[in-house]
């Protein structure tokens, strides 16, 4: 009679086990996605809808270069999980240009217009970067070649995604790159213009400079978000599809949680609202006859809600006065 409460005891840690590891991985994923919106919002003050569009360009970037050109395994000997890592920086690398053109096109002729205006251009780049990425990736299935697949290993009797670790690694590794380059000279201009346009433009600061970085560096980690959530348990083995850019709409009650302008708050807010929907999906499903299913996928945007009600410029946002 003993072994059963042991039993059941052993089965709950494991099912916590993998359920910590499924939210951290999926934290890691919005937290990326949302360090790309704050970075382009600090320089820019605009909220960029197509993020989503580029996430899913990223996927087909590395499906190009890794396998249709074989870059860089035709040059380079080594393992195969090194040469998809460089595929995966010169993709990130790819969709970072791709960026800066979009910036140089059409958003930098729009400094000093209303806010709006660059919006309402996001959403059109959304819809024309979408349709294109999804003729190249949906006519033509396209595969990522992802080293490790569906692999998993176990820790006791949980089984974990190694996925879900590669997840966790790309986000610690992109936060620490953007924490020290925000303590460059360039790191200290984009602040500074995220503060106040016109007086960074005193001081001599290339407002023009700062915009492109920002883009650049907002399409490169959209792209590295669109890859990851491209991969095992996510969505099918290492297939790009059109989930990632729909997934990077999901990370938005990351971004407005943790503040749309604090890089601190892209990492608190992505693992919040990652860990209240894997357990939320976990440990409430034996309510979804009440609740619906599906329901934990509602559920970050209560909490953002809810957030928004008591912090309304974010956990860790800047809070502005203005007088009326």
């Amino acid at each position: 009679m003993t072994a059963i409460p042991v039993l059941l005891a052993a089965s709950s840690v494991d099912t916590f086990i993998q359920t910590l590891f499924k939210a951290l991985a999926l934290g890691s994923l919005y937290s990326i996605l949302a360090l790309g919106f704050v970075l382009i919002f600090k320089a820019t003050q605009t909220v960029n809808f197509s993020h989503g569009a580029l996430a899913l360009a990223g996927t087909w970037f590395l499906s190009m270069i890794f396998m249709d050109w074989d870059i860089p395994g035709r040059w380079l000997p080594g393992p195969n999980w090194l040469h998809w890592g460089i595929a995966l920086l010169l993709a990130m690398l790819v969709t970072a240009v791709f960026g800066l053109i979009i910036e140089r096109l059409t958003i930098r002729p729009m400094i000093g217009e209303p806010v709006f205006s660059m919006a309402v251009i996001t959403l059109g780049l959304e819809v024309m970067i979408r349709v294109i990425a999804d003729d190249a990736v949906m006519l033509t299935p396209r595969t990522l070649g992802i080293p490790w697949g569906s692999d998993t290993f176990k820790i006791g009797g949980a089984s974990v995604a190694w996925s879900y670790i590669a997840a966790v690694v790309m986000a610690a590794f992109v936060f620490f790159v953007i924490w020290r380059f925000l303590r460059t000279r360039t790191g200290v201009a984009m602040q500074a213009t995220a503060f106040d346009q016109e007086a960074a433009l005193a001081q001599g600061i290339n407002v023009g400079m700062v915009f492109a970085i920002a883009w650049a560096a907002g399409s490169a980690l959209a792209a590295a978000a669109g890859i990851f959530a491209s991969m095992s348990p996510w969505a099918a083995a290492g297939v790009a599809s059109r989930e990632g850019a729909f997934f990077a709409f999901r990370a938005l009650p990351a971004v407005i949680v943790g503040g749309l302008d604090s890089v601190p708050g892209a990492l608190a807010g992505g693992m919040l609202i990652g860990f209240v929907e894997i357990f939320a999906g976990q440990y409430l499903s034996g309510q979804a006859g009440i609740l619906g299913y599906g329901y934990q996928q509602v559920i970050p945007y209560v909490v953002m809600l809810i957030a928004l009600l008591i912090k309304p410029y974010g956990l860790f946002g800047t809070e502005e006065v203005r007088r009326v």
